[in-house]
């Protein structure tokens, strides 16, 4: 196909998903045109239909041939986006647009924006169909499993002719982060992603301006992002507690939730205030509450605590500003809370180890808020952390456990995708290039499973083994763990809150 009719199909598909309409036709396939240092068009029948994804990389594909860009990934990024920002709408628009929607219905408007995320390639729909998901039933209920493909990994040349590349082209520091409102509509550079195809919905918090955007790699149901306007530190307080439960006020069909705000225990970005979303149901909201207590001091809010692997309780109640307070007082109370018989210390000498994951979201009218408590002290025994993954299960999993996969959703990396299949070989006793640090694992599997391993049956073996080191992952980031000792001692904290 000559580069006209991949014109000409990326416009169709533009008017078809209604980014632009029949009446700028022209002006967006001159813009593309110019893109691609083309001075003519000729008009070329289409007979067929290509998505987005597709058509763009024939035109990065095009523009590399032609020596319009070098081959390097932040190049073609920074093209392919530069190409879908002459089909989007400007931010006033896009925020017009939603809250138009808005004033129908909350979903409607976010329906509006997920799509328009999606059609623009800013979400990574074709790069994301390539994880490999699936769920894992447990005592827990049914865990997530990912492992993550979708960010496009670069071979050594690549790395190295960016490194070159980036030397005449020093860092400026803007934007600050890579969730600063400034990456609307940035172009990118080597070294930073390109967002020329990016848009962020305004949306007040608390009298703070807040950004709603979507994940570019999404791992769940339209999983969002809310980034704060102001570059500062991830912090859990009592105005984390308040802007968490007026957003689902606002979006009241979506969860939200915050990483941690200490080191090991938060997530991968802890220099800008932001939290995550979407309109998914996670197990860890889904399981059942066992212990159910009241507070003194805020009688209009029930609590329990929540089965789950982790050390989650569970507040609920109609008044958002009770929540708000009795979710405060527990993390006041937890971050001075000591429990030598668990190994739990709040403060090595002026350094703080404890703090908390909160999840909020409304159901039937009533809010809800999850408190996940979190330590993030080491030992020599646990250099990576007591309460974060061990030694025998970082074989695939030795990342932080963020927001995500503190509510049962292992985002794992991509070099699980060869390895498991050389576990599945060792199984089998055939050849492989089995991992030094997956043999263990491999003898455990050979041992339980000698009687049923076979060709037909090795893969959902596998699968569900690694969904169960990835509750063995949950279960060693607790505080208090499953069993009846640490039971007791979740329930000795619960009775200090009324104390």
């Amino acid at each position: 196909m000559s580069i006209y009719a991949s014109i000409t199909q990326l416009v169709n598909a533009a008017i078809k998903k209604q980014l632009i309409q029949r009446e700028d036709e022209i002006y967006a396939r001159n813009q593309v045109a110019a893109a691609l240092h083309l001075q003519d068009f000729v008009e070329e029948p289409v007979t067929e239909e290509k998505s987005i994804p597709d058509l763009l990389e024939e035109l990065t594909q095009y523009a590399l041939d032609k020596g319009i860009i070098d081959d390097l990934l932040d190049e073609k990024e920074i093209f392919g986006s530069n190409v879908m920002n002459i089909f989007i709408s400007k931010p006033s628009e896009v925020n017009q647009t939603f809250y138009q929607k808005y004033a129908q219905s909350p979903s409607l408007a976010t329906d509006y924006f997920y799509q328009l995320s999606q059609d623009s390639n800013y979400i990574q729909t074709k790069r994301i169909a390539k994880n490999i998901s699936y769920q894992v039933e447990t005592e827990f209920g049914e865990l997530d499993i990912t492992i993550n493909l979708s960010k496009p990994e670069k071979d050594p040349k690549q790395i190295a002719l960016e490194k070159e590349k980036a030397k005449s082209n020093p860092s400026v520091g803007y934007p600050k982060c890579l969730l600063c409102v400034e990456n609307e509509g940035y172009e990118g550079r080597i070294g930073h992603p390109a967002r020329s195809n990016h848009r962020m919905i305004r949306m007040e918090l608390t009298e703070e301006q807040w950004f709603l955007q979507y994940s570019p790699y999404v791992y769940y149901n339209e999983h969002c992002i809310l980034l704060s306007g102001e570059h500062r530190d991830m912090k859990i307080n009592e105005s984390a507690f308040r802007r968490l439960l007026t957003f689902v006020e606002k979006v009241p069909h979506y969860f939200v939730g915050s990483n941690a705000d200490l080191p090991i225990v938060g997530g991968s970005i802890l220099t800008h205030d932001h939290y995550q979303g979407g309109n998914y149901e996670f197990a860890m909201a889904k399981a059942p509450e066992e212990f159910s207590f009241t507070l003194n001091d805020y009688a209009d809010v029930t609590g329990a605590i929540v089965k789950w692997p982790m050390s989650v309780i569970r507040l609920k109640g109609k008044e958002k500003e009770s929540l708000v307070k009795a979710s405060t007082f527990i993390l006041d109370s937890w971050i001075k809370y000591e429990d030598e018989s668990l190994n739990i210390h709040s403060h090595t000498g002026e350094t703080r180890h404890n703090t908390i994951t909160p999840i909020a979201r409304q159901r039937d009218g009533v809010y809800e808020v999850d408190l996940v408590l979190r330590n993030n002290r080491t030992n020599e025994e646990h250099p990576l952390g007591i309460f974060h993954p061990h030694q025998d299960v970082q074989h695939i999993k030795k990342e932080n456990i963020g927001l995500i996969e503190v509510m049962g959703l292992a985002v794992l990396p991509a070099r699980l995708k060869e390895e498991l299949l050389e576990v599945e070989k060792y199984l089998l006793n055939e050849p492989n290039e089995l991992a030094a640090y997956h043999k263990e694992w491999g003898d455990q599997l050979r041992e339980t499973y000698a009687s049923t391993l076979s060709a037909s049956t090795v893969g959902e073996i596998v699968r569900k083994e690694l969904g169960m080191k990835f509750l063995r992952v949950l279960r060693d980031a607790g505080v208090f763990k499953r069993d009846e000792k640490g039971q007791d001692g979740f329930k000795r904290f619960i009775n200090s809150l009324n104390q």
